[in-house]
């Protein structure tokens, strides 16, 4: 009871919760009590990075989380696997550049992103994810309550930013200038990427200001990884191998 007081006393709940399977492990195996306690060690060393791993992913608030490895690039031929693979490395974010996911809705541009952000954040970074119309109304929100810059603030403080579905609804003059200071914020400060369905040459149609867009672009894509998804829907081909069956019945 006294050793166990102690380890709770030290903050090692796994060692608290494997020390005696661990004894009787190595009494069995005749090994040392280096080994013993290494072995026990390990495990909460282990433990406590993967506590650190779901924090740092809960903190994200990632809508859903998804892996790369549950992606089917066949269904995006011209995605390049082995550059995604690549990216999840981490390097960008170290160099803080951006990347870009165009294509249109439903081909798998927000699993990727999520997919890298949540590796990103396997690897120690502090990642948060945004939905781009929310943003915009928490902005929204902030400025009228006088802490715009404390959110700004506080976005720094991530080292890599989601930014999922930019262009999917068009901003107010107000959004517009929101998001354009916030990516001018972040611009060679914190790894940025976005996921929009618009090619560049629309993206005056959801900002309305030509001068604006093409500032706002001038920054997103200076060293940008631009990843182009061209594809169906991954909903609309889920749905066809729904009906299937029933459309081959007679």
């Amino acid at each position: 009871m006294l050793l166990e007081a102690y380890l709770k006393q030290l903050r090692l709940p796994t060692v608290l919760q494997n020390y005696r399977k661990f004894a009787d492990d190595s009494a069995r195996a005749n090994r040392s009590y280096d080994h013993y306690l290494l072995a026990l060690l390990e495990q909460e060393v282990a433990q406590r990075e993967k506590n650190r791993q779901q924090r740092r992913i809960k903190a994200a608030r990632f809508p859903a989380l998804k892996d790369l490895a549950t992606f089917d690039f066949s269904a995006v031929p011209d995605l390049n696997k082995v550059r995604v693979l690549d990216l999840a490395r981490g390097e960008y974010i170290v160099k803080r550049e951006p990347i870009l996911m165009v294509g249109n809705p439903g081909v798998g541009k927000t699993h990727v992103a999520t997919g890298l952000a949540a590796a990103a954040c396997r690897q120690g970074y502090k990642v948060r994810f945004y939905n781009a119309a929310g943003l915009v109304n928490d902005m929204i929100q902030a400025q009228d309550e006088h802490r715009l810059t404390r959110l700004l603030n506080a976005t720094l403080k991530h080292q890599l930013i989601v930014l999922d579905e930019l262009g999917f609804i068009p901003f107010t003059p107000t959004g517009a200038q929101l998001i354009f200071q916030f990516c001018s914020a972040l611009y060679e400060q914190v790894a940025l990427i976005v996921t929009t369905n618009l090619r560049f040459a629309d993206w005056t149609q959801v900002f309305g200001n030509e001068r604006l867009t093409a500032a706002l672009l001038d920054r997103l894509t200076h060293r940008a990884h631009i990843l182009e998804f061209i594809g169906e829907s991954y909903r609309f081909r889920q749905r066809m191998q729904q009906d299937a069956p029933h459309a081959s019945q007679p």
